[in-house]
Parts: structure tokens; C-alpha cells; sequence
């Protein structure tokens, strides 16, 4: 008997298996794609500053927690009691992602301090944390610059992808190289300047894939207060809820599955 090459005995005649299909035959659709979907057993994770579970705009959907920071001797310390939100940032996030898929299930993964910054360690840390908690959907409005972070970011954008988690990344302000942002595996967001949370495009000349709004954009803040703020970091949240949103109606849909649906339903590619 020939020995087969590492990885192809899955395509041996005895062990191919039906791929479902679970696309329609006909075009993709608005409609077929999510209409009736509200995130419904869908667990959206939100790595940032932390999410104010008390925000009118968050009613409680947060369901689980966990913080992580760097101590001096290098360590990670992990804390999974309930958490505030230290900047505002990650409740902004969540707002966003309710209004799309409002009955989400919102995991919090504070990584970010009082500054909105935070250490690419603990990032990875936290990610990692996401992905392996089962995590469908995981919104980074953040990333790095370090190319020190670049093989670790991808080993993780990799882990998510086999494991069926959607990782929904935000592309730097800066005109920049940033991780994960940059991964094919990912679902990479710019803003553009609409307010509707439904008119998204698809960028035929990645990397990044999608825009969505992301400018003079009013979201939940801190203290139970709104704000108005700009940034690529308020795109990414539109199309993580509506990632949801699809999940909740399509459960079991793969990454690549999610973004062939975005791409066939944006403004720029549906039918006049």
C-alpha cells in the first residue's frame, strides 16, 4: 500500500464527507441573509477597555468577564470577577454591536488601561482567552504596530479560524502596518462618514475588506452618557453585529462563509 502524504487522508474515497450546503442556490440576499436575526445565541467577545454592564445601551448582556495586566516580573494576572470600563472604549463597542444583534450575549476582555493603552502580551493573552472560551464572534477594535507581535497575532487569527470564531479587527487610524488588522483570515473595517448601520461596502483592493460608519458616530460612553466620536475602531462593531446577526439566524456559518455573505450583500455589490 502507498503510503499518503500528511493531511490527505481526509480525502481518501472512504472518508470524503457531504459538504452542507448552507448558502442559497439563488443570490444572497438582505433578506435570506439576516432578516429576523437578533443575535440570539450568539456570543459576541469585546476586547477593550471593559464594557459598563449598567449602560442603558448595555441592559445587562454582559455574561461573562475577564481582565488580564502585565506584572512588573512579566507575569499575566487574570481576573474573571464583573468589571467596570476604565475609558469608555469597549462600551462604546458593545453599544454598537446591540444595536444590529441586540440579544447577543456580550463577553467583556478588558486588556486596555485608563489610557486606552495596553501591552501586546496581555492582548494576545486575552485574545487567545476569547477564542478558547468558544467565543462566535470577537470585535478588536485595536492592534498593534510592533512587528515583534506579528507571528503571534497570526497564530491566533489561524486558532480562530479553524475554530469557527469570527475575529472582526479595526484598521489603524494611522496609514500603518497593524496586526491582526492585516490578516486575510480576519475580517478587517475602515469607517466611512454614513450613519446607517446597514450601509456597509466591500473594498475590491484589500487588506482591508469593509467599510462601514465610523464618523461623528454617537454611541454609549461612561456614566450612562453618550458621546460622539470618530475612529476605525466604531466601523468594526457594525460589522461584528451584523456578523451576529447572520449567526443568530445561520448558525454554524464559518468565517469564510460570514465574509462571502458581507461581501455579497454591501451597498457596492448588490444588484441596481
Amino acid at each position: 500500500m502507498v503510503s499518503r502524504p500528511a493531511w490527505s487522508q481526509q480525502f481518501a474515497p472512504e472518508n470524503v464527507r457531504a459538504a452542507p450546503d448552507v448558502l442559497p442556490p439563488e443570490a444572497i440576499t438582505r433578506e435570506w441573509a439576516w432578516q429576523g436575526g437578533t443575535g440570539w445565541g450568539v456570543r459576541v467577545g469585546v476586547i477593550d477597555s471593559g464594557i459598563d454592564n449598567e449602560h442603558p445601551a448595555v441592559a445587562g448582556h454582559v455574561t461573562r468577564w475577564a481582565a488580564f495586566r502585565q506584572l512588573p516580573d512579566g507575569t499575566i494576572e487574570e481576573n474573571f470577577e464583573p468589571h467596570a470600563d476604565v475609558f469608555g472604549h469597549g462600551t462604546a463597542c458593545a453599544d454598537i454591536i446591540r444595536r444590529l444583534a441586540p440579544e447577543v450575549e456580550l463577553i467583556s476582555v478588558r486588556v486596555l488601561g485608563p489610557m486606552l493603552s495596553g501591552k501586546g502580551t496581555v492582548f494576545a493573552h486575552g485574545l487567545r482567552w476569547a477564542i478558547e472560551q468558544g467565543a462566535h464572534v470577537i470585535n478588536l477594535s485595536l492592534g498593534t504596530t510592533k512587528k515583534d507581535y506579528f507571528g503571534v497575532f497570526h497564530e491566533l487569527a489561524d486558532m480562530a479560524y479553524f475554530k469557527n470564531t469570527v475575529l472582526v479587527t479595526a484598521a489603524n487610524n494611522m496609514p500603518v502596518e497593524s496586526y491582526p488588522s492585516l490578516y486575510s483570515s480576519v475580517i478587517s473595517v475602515a469607517c466611512h462618514e454614513g450613519q446607517d448601520p446597514y450601509q456597509f461596502f466591500y473594498n475590491p483592493e484589500p487588506p482591508v475588506e469593509f467599510g462601514a460608519p465610523g464618523i461623528n458616530v454617537s454611541v454609549a460612553w461612561l456614566g450612562g452618557q453618550n458621546a460622539t466620536v470618530t475612529g476605525n475602531s466604531f466601523s468594526a462593531p457594525h460589522i461584528a453585529g451584523l456578523a451576529a446577526k447572520i449567526l443568530s439566524k445561520h448558525p454554524g456559518l464559518t468565517p469564510f462563509q460570514i465574509k462571502t455573505i458581507l461581501r455579497a450583500t454591501a451597498v457596492n455589490a448588490r444588484p441596481a
